[in-house]
């Protein structure tokens, strides 16, 4: 299936490492121009350089997406480098578990507000597109309570909620609007690895709790979310994908 991504201009936040490179990656290879941005400079840097490498027009940013005025920026001169914005894809997150105040402020200003003033700064370019796609990553945290509750399921699941919403009040400019959530997802350096190591015991109870064997991998939800972002996916808007191979059990109706 031709997605139609080609020629398209993508932003996605948090594009260095585990699902968010993923996504920068399949947008490229599917013939997207991708601005990404991730908080440490020379991570940036060396993905970009990566990316370059392997073909891919791609443009990499060092930014703190949980500082309004700097992502705000960041969304201005992504825009001009690649003359235009036809997909936001939100995916940063401050994976904020602990429930003291610290945490909370932090999901808030990068889980939350992270998502709100990426899709407001990018929203003139948005509808001026003909294929203009919001895709918000949200958690199969956001469906049920488990060990993430507090700031970092509240927050993925008022992402579903925002997202939703706009879906409603953009579909009659053209503007589409999805959230993916992902199940626990494995990749070299991401929380589950710092799991396995840290605390092998619940380790073993989140493999145990999938009827699948195994967790997902980053290109597994990227896959989901560039359908969701690209043309193919046309009259699909404001729906919550779950990508979780079973996990989570309540009813989705």
């Amino acid at each position: 299936m031709d997605l139609g991504l080609k020629g398209l201009k993508a932003i996605v936040t948090g594009g260095t490492k585990g699902i968010g490179r993923a996504i920068v990656e399949t947008l490229a290879q599917e013939g997207a121009q991708v601005a990404f941005c991730a908080r440490h400079a020379e991570e940036v840097t060396q993905a970009a350089a990566e990316m370059t490498a392997l073909g891919y027009t791609v443009h990499g940013y060092a930014v703190d997406v949980g500082d309004g005025p700097t992502l705000t920026a960041f969304v201005a001169e992504a825009g001009a480098a690649m003359a235009g914005i036809d997909i936001v894809v939100a995916n940063v997150s401050a994976l904020a578990i602990g429930n003291d105040e610290a945490g909370w402020k932090s999901g808030f200003d990068v889980d939350m507000m992270g998502t709100v003033r990426l899709v407001n700064a990018a929203m003139p370019s948005l509808e001026r597109s003909a294929h203009a796609a919001i895709v918000t990553i949200s958690s199969v945290s956001a469906r049920e309570i488990d060990f993430a509750a507090g700031p970092y399921g509240a927050f993925k699941a008022a992402i579903v909620h925002y997202t939703q919403g706009l879906a409603f009040q953009l579909a009659g400019k053209g503007i589409r609007a999805n959230t993916v959530s992902p199940g626990n997802t494995y990749f070299p350096g991401g929380v589950w690895t710092q799991i396995e190591q840290g605390n092998p015991q619940l380790f073993a109870q989140a493999m145990a709790l999938n009827p699948t064997g195994r967790m997902g991998t980053p290109q597994e939800m990227a896959n989901a979310t560039v359908f969701l972002a690209s043309p193919a996916a046309s009259f699909i808007t404001g729906t919550n994908l779950v990508v979780d191979g079973a996990l989570t059990r309540g009813v989705q109706l």
